[in-house]
């Protein structure tokens, strides 16, 4: 017999196990028995893009010179448009040429920002709890991670400035998120100069995932990093289309920034890539172009999403604060509905008892354990429907069996974040 056996990359042991898969295993399993599963769980848009998107998306696909390989750092029209909305939103000015930089998707550009800026023995600083990404970039490109106590104050830079004196060697980079995912915290704009300022004090470089800075409520305005004096030289920072034009599945976000940062990220994807196809770069343009109005009306959806599931998580004594950005709510379960249990089962008793899918806090860090994730993506009807469930569950009543709702979501595959 032979002993003749296949052993993947020693990179893989530092990922470790997918809490996410067991909830989406048993979430495929009941859709495809018929039950009609809400699911909270993944910030993935359910409302679809601007029509005008779709329709020259449609146009530029049926031309054959789009079908060709593109540029890896995008159209230049693309990052020209990416510059002018910086300039038109944020007050930033940016060399299309040598700051801009089209991924696909801002967590495809994330993760081969690592690969070109750490590897085997840096450290890189990270707030917990945090988005998964944040964590297993770093990881896969070979650095460890040193997790902070999440904040969105000076004490947070204190910390941050702690772990930057005392640790041996000094930490490369600080990954930050506001908007933040997964507990919608935001900041204002002094914090990004505070940043800046210990940034260039220590030698740490920073990266900002901005995914939800147009995705924000009751006249908050999410502040860019790019906007604070100096942030240029030390640091770069990730957009998307995926939330703000409904555009998720379409893997299109953006780096900006540092020209030094710009250009090692440049060529790791000339290495890996060969951009993305050109037709959906040419409805990025028109969607940057022609639908901001789309973009705001976009986040009202969202905040009176979210005042209806905050209005029943407050009937729920389910303690939070109501989010002024991002598609989440972060809310703390209270020890008698928990009974004993990790977020972790008891969204598996969530999903099994009450037919509502929501992400466990666990599943984002060790800090957030006892904390639930709930995604804006449903409509209020639906909403209000998960939170009726979820509180039959909680008082050990049955709910009523629906019939499976047909929404192309359910022959998705497996939710990833």
């Amino acid at each position: 017999m032979s002993k003749f056996k296949i052993i993947p990359a020693e990179r893989l042991t530092r990922l470790p196990p997918y809490l996410f898969g067991q909830l989406n295993k048993l979430r495929q399993q009941k859709r495809r028995a018929g039950v009609d599963i809400i699911d909270l769980g993944m910030g993935n848009p359910m409302d679809g893009a601007p029509p005008t998107v779709v329709e020259k998306l449609c146009e530029a696909a049926r031309d054959p010179r789009n079908h060709r390989y593109s540029d890896a750092r995008g159209l230049p029209n693309l990052r020209r448009e990416v510059a002018k909305n910086y300039k038109s939103k944020w007050g930033v000015d940016l060399d299309q040429d040598k700051e801009v930089l089209a991924c696909v998707g801002s967590k495809e550009g994330l993760s081969h920002l690592c690969l070109a800026m750490v590897g085997p023995g840096d450290l890189i600083v990270v707030g917990d709890p945090a988005f998964p990404i944040h964590i297993h970039a770093a990881s896969l490109a070979g650095a460890s991670v040193v997790r902070v106590p999440l904040g969105n104050d000076q004490a947070f830079l204190d910390r941050v400035q702690y772990a930057l004196e005392h640790l041996h060697p000094r930490p490369k980079m600080m990954i930050l998120n506001y908007p933040h995912n997964p507990t919608a915290m935001t900041v204002d704009p002094g914090f990004f100069e505070a940043v800046v300022e210990l940034a260039k004090r220590m030698g740490v470089f920073v990266v900002h995932d901005f995914a939800y800075g147009e995705t924000v409520f009751d006249d908050y305005k999410a502040p860019s990093f790019l906007s604070a004096p100096g942030a240029k030289d030390v640091g770069v920072e990730f957009t998307t289309l995926s939330k703000p034009y409904n555009m998720a599945g379409w893997r299109i976000g953006f780096a900006a920034g540092n020209a030094t940062m710009i250009n090692a990220l440049a060529r790791v994807k000339g290495y890996y890539d060969y951009g993305i196809f050109q037709a959906v770069q040419i409805a990025g343009i028109i969607a940057m172009r022609e639908c901001q109005d789309f973009v705001s009306k976009q986040a009202q959806v969202y905040q009176r999403r979210r005042d209806v599931l905050c209005d029943w998580l407050a009937k729920l004594r389910w303690e939070h604060e109501r989010p002024r950005g991002s598609m989440f709510v972060w809310t703390k379960v209270p020890q008698e509905h928990l009974a004993g249990r990790g977020t972790m089962d008891f969204a598996l008793a969530l999903l099994e008892g009450a037919e509502v899918a929501i992400a466990p806090g666990a599943a984002f860090g060790k800090l957030g354990e006892g904390y639930l994730r709930i995604a804006l993506v449903e409509n209020e009807l639906r909403i209000k429907q998960a939170l009726r469930q979820i509180k039959l569950f909680l008082e050990g009543k049955p709910i009523t069996r629906r019939r499976k709702r047909t929404t192309g979501r359910e022959f998705a595959g497996p939710d990833m974040e």
